[in-house]
């Protein structure tokens, strides 16, 4: 590692000067002791992870359990995405939308600039360069993010491709996003006195500010997940929705993966889900049904652009996942689990006598005696979560044993169907297949979870996350929604298939129907057949349903009704949701608002007849 102070990095080290200038503007207003240009190495690695252990900030792992790897416990104020600090700092209040919080950029920027304002006093500023996808590809972008957070470059290691390989590449000329961040706070005050570090230090006051028309990106006060790690959610999806948008391409929340049939013919799909709906299981799949096999391309999110043939080609943006923790283990997720054997940084789970970490759901039976992710004796009966929900994996993608030969391809692979889901317990069936682009973009937008009893003590609202998009589309949704329609007409009749898949279906007693997991493997195994036409599918107002002989169902013990319950169009319930997806389409901008969705609603309403349900 490079230790420089501000201004003094070599030519090597500097090829943009663009590049050398930004990171001396911010040196002179963050003031920190030194700089560090991050070349990506081992041995920076190394060194980093001393320095944190040291520090308190990461616990070493026992080497027998899990070689290379750290525990992570941060500040229980600083866990999570933090949505509502989260803006989208456009020139026009109406190009952020009614989904995103928005704040003038001239006024963002003066209060940013007194918050970071001497914010690395008495720390090390740390320059990530790096490249979201492969550095050089024609999919690929560049960034640099400034950090004060040696977790956060040690994670931005794991996530991106970084160093010198990637600041090489960004020659004078070469678009690249700037991504400033900081802890907020120094270690040094305003008399002068020096104060001793915290393990984890953050910020009351936390912003993370998007600015789309410069692709921008500005956090402060947090030193967490998405909040910090700017290559993610604040790069990869807010500021490259934004990019693709205007450049013709699309920036997605979505997993990607490859599946080879017994016949050995190769498809790929992309799927979009919210959280807790099954995207990293679908994303690592391990199918129970013989011949088929899925391999991982992404788990998160998916760059796609119309290729030289003009089919929609993808890459994985990333190089690593940052995955949910506590629910992963090896009945729910064996691929996941066997990922993190090792060189992985764990965050907010609790650690094992023996060294290892745990949480709920890693094993059937929890350890007698666990130290839980605040520090604190935790035992079975101690009537609380060992893990936070939240607590984290980061690992690199190549670690993963489904991982497929082409994640890594610069060109990227071609997308033969695209997978909307939510977390419907009733409505919307196991899976359906859009007769068109634009009832798929319908699907899309009106992708929605279903609240219960449990968690709002009302049954059956609907909560919309269009597109799995709605804490990351850069801009108005409304928009975000046309560009999808625009794409559409760009691919013509080489744009991908699109189905909307759900698997979790509930009987009278809230029992899930369908076990899915690996089995949900027969949905694809369907899929596949309706890409080939070998399968055929039921007309309906909502898309193609499969009829039940022509889903694999052998070896499942779940009841003919049961799934044909499942497969079924409920036409009273779909006169409610087409009522309910009316009222959602009216909290937009009428002129921003694309005409094709209005008609495909106008058409759904009309197709499933009038409302004769006693009131």
């Amino acid at each position: 590692m490079t230790l420089l102070a501000p201004r003094t990095a070599s030519a090597r080290t500097r090829p943009n000067p663009e590049i050398a200038d930004w990171v001396d503007d911010i040196a002179r207003l963050t003031t920190p002791d030194e700089v560090v240009w991050v070349d990506g190495s081992t041995a920076e690695w190394d060194r980093l992870t001393k320095e944190m252990v040291a520090q308190g900030t990461l616990i070493r792992l026992n080497p027998e359990w899990r070689p290379n790897s750290f525990l992570a416990r941060s500040d229980p104020a600083d866990v999570a995405r933090v949505e509502d600090r989260t803006f989208i700092c456009s020139v026009d209040p109406d190009d952020a939308g009614p989904t995103n919080n928005w704040r003038a950029p001239s006024i963002m920027r003066l209060e940013l600039s007194e918050l970071f304002s001497r914010s690395m006093r008495g720390r090390t500023m740390y320059v990530i360069p790096f490249s979201m996808g492969p550095v050089g590809g024609d999919l690929s972008q560049f960034g640099v993010q400034i950090t004060d957070s040696p977790y956060v470059v040690a994670s931005m290691a794991l996530m991106t491709r970084v160093g010198d390989d990637a600041l090489q590449a960004m020659t004078p000329g070469t678009p690249w996003v700037p991504a400033l961040h900081s802890l907020g706070v120094p270690l040094i005050d305003d008399d002068g006195v020096r104060h001793d570090d915290s393990p984890w230090p953050h910020n009351e006051t936390k912003y993370i500010c998007h600015f789309p028309e410069t692709r921008e990106i500005w956090s402060f006060g947090s030193g967490y997940g998405g909040n910090a790690l700017l290559g993610k959610k604040c790069f990869a999806l807010r500021i490259a929705s934004v990019m693709a948008r205007d450049e013709g391409w699309m920036a997605e929340h979505m997993l990607i993966v490859r599946v080879t049939s017994p016949e050995k013919k190769v498809f790929h799909l992309a799927a979009a889900f919210p959280s807790a709906c099954g995207k990293t299981n679908l994303a690592m799949l391990a199918p129970t049904i013989p011949g088929w096999k899925v391999e991982t391309i992404g788990d998160d999110i998916a760059w796609m652009r119309p290729g030289p043939d003009g089919r929609l080609r993808a890459i994985n943006p990333e190089r690593g996942f940052f995955g949910v923790a506590p629910g992963t283990g090896p009945s729910t997720n064996p691929t996941a689990t066997q990922t993190i054997w090792g060189n992985t940084i764990f965050t907010n789970v609790a650690l094992r006598d023996d060294g290892d970490v745990w949480w709920e759901g890693l094993t059937d039976s929890p350890p007698a005696h666990a130290t839980d992710w605040e520090g604190n004796d935790w035992t079975p009966a101690s009537g609380t979560r060992a893990a936070h929900p939240n607590g984290r994996f980061t690992v690199t993608a190549d670690q993963c044993p489904s991982i497929a030969d082409e994640w890594n391809s610069p060109d990227g692979v071609v997308i033969d169907a695209i997978l909307f889901g939510g977390r419907r317990p009733s409505t919307v069936p196991l899976v359906s297949q859009a007769r068109s682009w634009q009832q798929g973009v319908f699907m899309g937008a009106t992708m929605a979870s279903e609240t219960t009893a449990a968690a709002t003590g009302e049954v059956g609202r609907l909560r919309h996350d269009p597109f799995a998009m709605l804490p990351f589309a850069g801009y108005n949704m409304a928009d975000y929604f046309a560009h999808w329609i625009a794409m559409g007409e760009l691919l013509g009749d080489k744009a991908p298939q699109i189905f909307s898949v759900n698997w979790f279906r509930t009987d009278a007693d809230g029992r899930f129907i369908w076990p899915g997991f690996s089995e949900n493997a027969r949905v694809i195994e369907w899929i596949v057949g309706r890409l080939e036409g070998d399968l055929a599918a039921r007309a309906t107002p909502i898309g193609g349903l499969p009829l039940a002989h022509e889903l694999n169902l052998e070896g499942l013990s779940v009841g003919v009704d049961e799934i044909q319950a499942i497969i079924d169009l409920d036409k009273p319930a779909w006169q409610r949701e087409a009522a309910a997806i009316a009222e959602y389409f009216g909290t937009f901008d009428e002129t921003r608002f694309p005409a094709e969705l209005r008609r495909e609603l106008d058409r759904l309403t009309r197709d499933l007849g009038p409302d004769v349900t006693p009131s």
